[in-house]
């Protein structure tokens, strides 16, 4: 009786609309999770988690490094110049050790200079520059490698993957199911995904960081240059 009633209602068979709904329930079992999808990569997905531990670390040590570096206290430079100009050396010497940024040390060291020929102070005020530029930079190779590493692996992977499933296809007896040969290639392809998704953000990450040294390098050097510019004025 219900089934009779249920092909009155809609219109479709009691037996089509079973069939559906079955369907539907299987499709439903048949979805995979992420970490299932994660696990399913193999071996390959174990290092791709590490690189991707590895950049965030780097990325936000750096991050923060950098925001704290481009940070010079309001008027700083100008501070500097009418201390040097008043003969205050010990007190712009202190005003940089409190700054405690690239400008400021590159500054101290040219100011602990005053004195000795301007040829000396410059090679002080480079050779300091170069040794700030060299902390700034530090762990940004680091971040380059994983942005080429993890899609390489990545497809490392696949491949690895994908000659495994065609051994399963090969030493399966009778027809090949197509549940055999979408399993084995699906599984294979999550491990070039996720070097995707790791190297993409990994490479903006870093042409970032990059982009934010270049600016810190920029104020190094339009610093240096204002006080070398300082000690050759007439007043000194």
């Amino acid at each position: 009786m219900n089934s009779i009633l249920l092909q009155i209602t809609t219109g479709v068979p009691a037996d089509t609309t079973v069939a559906l709904a079955e369907g539907g329930a299987e499709a439903a079992d048949t979805s995979v999770s992420l970490i299932d999808l994660a696990l399913a990569g193999g071996w390959a997905m174990y290092p791709l988690a590490l690189l991707s531990l590895a950049a965030v670390y780097i990325f936000v040590e750096r991050y923060l490094t950098l925001k704290k570096a481009a940070k010079n206290p309001e008027g700083f430079t100008d501070r500097i110049k009418r201390m040097v100009l008043a003969g205050d050396i010990t007190g712009a010497k202190m005003l940089c050790s409190q700054a405690n940024t690239p400008v400021s040390r590159m500054l101290e060291k040219g100011i602990s200079r005053i004195g000795n020929p301007l040829k000396n102070i410059e090679t002080s005020i480079e050779n300091v520059g170069k040794i700030e530029i060299s902390r700034l930079e530090r762990g940004l190779s680091g971040l380059a490698t994983i942005a080429g590493a993890a899609p390489m692996l990545g497809f490392l992977g696949t491949v690895t993957g994908m000659i495994q499933a065609f051994i399963a296809i090969a030493q399966a007896e009778g027809s090949i199911s197509p549940k055999l040969l979408s399993g084995g290639i699906y599984e294979a392809m999550v491990t070039t995904a996720a070097g995707l998704i790791i190297g993409l953000p990994a490479y903006v990450g870093y042409n970032y960081l990059v982009g934010k040294i270049d600016s810190i390098v920029h104020s190094m050097e339009y610093s240096s240059i204002e006080f070398l510019d300082l000690l050759q004025e007439p007043q000194l």
